[in-house]
């Protein structure tokens, strides 16, 4: 992967001219087409990918976004069943019920904050208070309940077919499963509806139609069957949960797009914050490997011919092309700069965008007008910058744990140049993605120093 090269004259031209597009990009790294689909195969991607791209729901807009999140935390939870299930006398239930815990409560919070974001127009919900306390026949997994003071009973309905019931009822994982449903009654309450998973739903709220939505009879018929092989589910489920998860990170980066195309800045940041949330989750999510058995997970390493950069191939995360194309859609926002800011990027690499930056960042009036959301979202864009650089990076650190340091090169990074780097190295090294704003707020940071130092001195 070469390294991108900053202008010389000024960094302004690098938020757009001096990057090549994604699509001819050396830092893009490229896998072997047989090792990738061994990967999807390997994972059922395929058959997951079409699940959470069926849309079922037309006047729902967040369906593309909601439905691969709420396929994500649905496998975490077949994930802790899994955990708990395991009969190994070295197996740490307890850390893995204490992480899996921890993972299913920051997924809520981002699928709250989904909801919270777009609202609940046109999503398939059903309205608990309109069965005037009567219960349907199709729906075993219901009670009716009163609200003191309230005039119409209330029949909560809970999904038949997650998992998360089954989990509340089972001695080894009520505990967990009691956190979870508490997390969902607090998390959901700015939102229109509530999950509809058991949760106490004390508000009275619409319950989302989880079954039709996640389909989890469907989700889960794509698990490994192998009992023989208890960290071959695991390293399944880990990189469903990934895939799940990246395939919502997606939808928003588009999402960003067409939200910056529309001068919708306020929204735009705001879904720039989701997303930086997510690469945050997907290095949760990676830490898992930690918990592994390190006999177990290197005979299985061994038995599906995993590689690493150094040996002879690319990452295990680069045989995912959705994570690639997440990463360079994230990068490629960069672009998007000179529109915010209202300049158009200097061919020749004068200063425009950077100037631009300055005025914005120290205008009095940046929060009002057109100018409105705008600081926000250039904030927000390289929160993502710095998320995903983070991600690669504890990646990274967690495949030389889990395999060994040689597998990814160990130290080379300080000793070789940055052309020989594994795809991994390069991914966190490349130089900062807004070169622009960085130097605005040098120059602002100079300019409140030396007007402090002024001040300073006058009062002496």
């Amino acid at each position: 992967m070469a390294a991108s090269k900053i202008s010389a004259r000024s960094p302004a031209a690098s938020d757009q001219n001096s990057f090549p597009s994604t699509s001819s990009s050396a830092p893009q790294p490229e896998c072997d087409a047989f090792a990738t689909a061994a990967y999807q195969r390997y994972i059922r991607l395929p058959e997951l990918a079409k699940l959470a791209g069926s849309r079922k729901f037309p006047q729902w807009r967040n369906e593309p976004v909601l439905k691969p999140a709420l396929q994500g935390l649905e496998i975490t939870f077949r994930f802790v069943s899994i955990s708990l299930s395991d009969t190994r006398p070295y197996a740490n239930h307890r850390e893995w019920k204490r992480r899996l815990e921890s993972i299913a409560s920051r997924e809520i919070e981002l699928i709250a904050a989904l909801c919270e974001e777009e609202g609940g127009a046109g999503a398939p919900i059903a309205d608990l208070s309109s069965c005037a306390g009567v219960l349907s026949r199709g729906y075993s997994s219901q009670e009716v309940w009163k609200v003191p003071g309230a005039a119409a009973s209330v029949v909560a309905r809970t999904s038949e077919a997650s998992l998360l019931p089954r989990l509340a009822a089972w001695e080894k994982s009520e505990d967990a499963a009691a956190k979870i449903l508490f997390q969902i009654e607090s998390q959901m309450q700015r939102c229109a509806f509530t999950l509809g998973l058991g949760e106490p739903n004390l508000a009275g709220k619409p319950a989302l139609e989880y079954d039709l939505v996640v389909r989890p009879f469907d989700l889960h018929a794509l698990k490994r069957c192998s009992k023989a092989h208890q960290e071959d589910q695991v390293l399944c489920t880990i990189h469903q949960i990934l895939e799940s998860w990246l395939s919502a990170a997606r939808e928003l980066v588009a999402r960003v797009e067409q939200r910056i195309e529309s001068e919708e800045w306020a929204a735009a940041a705001g879904d720039c914050w989701l997303i930086e949330r997510v690469w945050k989750l997907l290095s949760e999510v990676g830490d898992l490997h930690f918990l592994m058995d390190p006999d177990d997970f290197l005979r299985i390493k061994s038995q599906l011919g995993i590689k690493a950069a150094s040996g002879g191939g690319e990452s295990i995360c680069f045989l995912s092309e959705t994570l690639i194309h997440v990463t360079g859609a994230c990068k490629e926002l960069r672009r998007s700069v000179p529109r915010i800011l209202g300049v158009e990027a200097d061919p020749n690499g004068g200063p425009r965008v950077q100037n631009a930056a300055m005025l914005l960042f120290h205008s009095r009036r940046r929060g009002e007008g057109d100018e409105m959301g705008k600081v926000e979202l250039l904030q927000a864009m390289q929160a993502v910058e710095a998320a995903s650089k983070r991600f690669f990076f504890a990646y990274r650190q967690v495949a030389a744990a889990v395999m060994g340091s040689l597998e990814v090169s160990g130290n080379r990074a300080a000793y070789v140049p940055a052309e020989a780097l594994d795809s991994l190295t390069q991914m966190f090294l490349e130089p900062p993605y807004y070169p622009s704003l960085d130097a605005a707020k040098t120059f602002l940071g100079e300019y409140w120093q030396r007007s402090d130092l002024g001040a300073t001195k006058a009062n002496w």
